[in-house]
């Protein structure tokens, strides 16, 4: 499928179910009403924010203890605690600077513009908060160059902000150019110093020295509006969802075969057959979920009723990543869907390491030989042996994505892999995607 993007979701005005309100957080105003908030509908549902810096004080210390008391975690994909990097760049010496990573080049994800759609003050309202909490006195909001209608709904919000109540920080935008790894957070520093948007895979770290050397914190467009809520409701409020050990809410962007695609919020620790069924449920039986991404894990279907958390999906080797879950039907050929999704990750590395510039291609090539039938006998032992060399050898993370990706296909899908061996490809092969990839072609410019 020559796909220039992924298929756009529709959102859904569903509310949440009487078993779990408490999933009406950061959409509650979506919920409610069916509708993007205006700064005068921000302010009626939250009221301001409650944390002010201490007298004679840059940063606000009492907000990054309430966050570090509600245990938020980053929901970008690697999930480290928040408080633990506030902290982190607060201790350093001289003004800092806030970085929100909008940029969401996940190919399957929806969540942080459906999120940016619909509530943007909560995103903006949560940089600000971390500006003042680390002592920054700019907060640089970095989105997706080919995404002018996403620009421009933040343009507007950050307008309104200006006229009506200004911050006590600078809010700029910046539409950078995107690819897969633009998303990474050094990609994100080293493009606002002016170099390219690819990752920087040397140290320093950013929150030692990162936008204009100076401390910087890189988060996620909805880690930062769930911090905008704690901050309003506090930390036992946050904890009142999720489970003890990941308490709060996540978004969730379910897609394939699925009744009703679309971006979800619900509590941390809800089976992941509950999440397809708020998404209407599949209109046939599942062969296997997508979690995470495309840099994530092909689950079978026995793993459905496992809960949505880092503890439960680690011993499947599986994580919650972006926030995506694709079903994938029977009817249709895992292999030929992984090797489709390889070709683009190939295609979008940065290319500044072997892995990236050797590995990946080759990974690539022989997923695409494996799902047409043309394979010979030993290109499964010489695809294990070179998806096992990828990880924890490239300049950044996205080489150990793909080999994840391509470890769990070669798991999950056994069955399909002697029938393609011996056979030739299954009749599924030869039929229409049902996961849309993007052109696997290298980004036009990373400047």
């Amino acid at each position: 499928m020559n796909s220039s993007a992924a298929a756009p979701f529709t959102p859904h005005h569903l509310a949440p179910g009487p078993d779990d309100p408490a999933a009406a957080r950061l959409l509650a105003g979506w919920y409610a009403t069916g509708r993007p908030a205006t700064l005068t509908d921000h302010l009626s549902r939250y009221g301001p924010p409650l944390f002010a810096p201490l007298t004679g004080s840059r940063t606000s210390l009492p907000l990054v203890e309430a966050v570090a008391a509600a245990g938020l975690t980053g929901r970008g994909g690697a999930g480290f605690p928040t408080a633990r990097k506030l902290g982190a760049v607060a201790a350093r010496r001289g003004r800092c600077v806030v970085v929100v990573n909008a940029m969401e080049s996940e190919p399957a994800s929806r969540k942080d513009r459906f999120l940016i759609a619909v509530a943007p003050h909560l995103v903006l309202d949560g940089a600000v908060l971390a500006a003042v909490a680390v002592g920054a006195d700019t907060v640089h909001v970095c989105l997706p160059r080919d995404r002018a209608g996403q620009y421009q709904q933040l343009s507007t919000a950050v307008d309104e902000r200006r006229r009506t109540r200004p911050d006590p920080v600078r809010l700029r935008l910046h539409a950078l150019p995107h690819s897969y790894v633009s998303s990474e957070s050094t990609s994100l520093v080293r493009w606002l110093n002016g170099g390219p948007a690819r990752p920087q895979g040397s140290p320093p770290r950013t929150h030692e020295r990162g936008v204009g050397r100076r401390p910087t914190l890189v988060n996620n467009a909805e880690t930062l509006a769930h911090l905008a809520l704690i901050a309003r409701h506090g930390a036992d409020w946050f904890r009142q969802a999720g489970t003890p050990d990941e308490p709060g809410t996540t978004l969730v962007t379910v897609s394939g075969g699925i009744a009703a695609p679309g971006v979800l919020e619900v509590p941390l620790g809800t089976p992941l057959t509950t999440v397809l069924d708020r998404a209407g449920g599949p209109p046939e039986p599942l062969r296997a979920v997508l979690f995470g991404g495309f840099a994530g894990t092909w689950l079978p279907t026995a793993h459905l009723h496992t809960p949505l958390t880092r503890r439960d999906l680690a011993p499947l080797g599986a994580a919650p990543g972006a926030g995506v879950l694709i079903a994938l039907p029977r009817s249709a050929c895992g292999l030929a869907e992984t090797a489709r999704i390889l070709a683009y990750l190939a295609a979008h590395s940065a290319r500044q390491c072997g892995p990236c510039r050797l590995g990946l291609p080759a990974v690539a090539e022989d997923f695409t030989a494996l799902a047409a039938g043309r394979a010979g006998p030993a290109l499964l032992s010489r695809l294990r042996r070179r998806t096992a060399l990828l990880p924890d050898r490239g300049a950044c993370r996205h080489p150990d994505g793909a080999a994840r990706l391509a470890a769990s296909a070669l798991h999950t899908f056994a069955d399909d892999i002697d029938q393609h061996l011996t056979h030739g490809p299954c009749r599924a092969a030869h039929r229409p995607p049902h996961i849309p990839v993007p052109s696997a072609t290298p980004p036009e410019t990373w400047r």
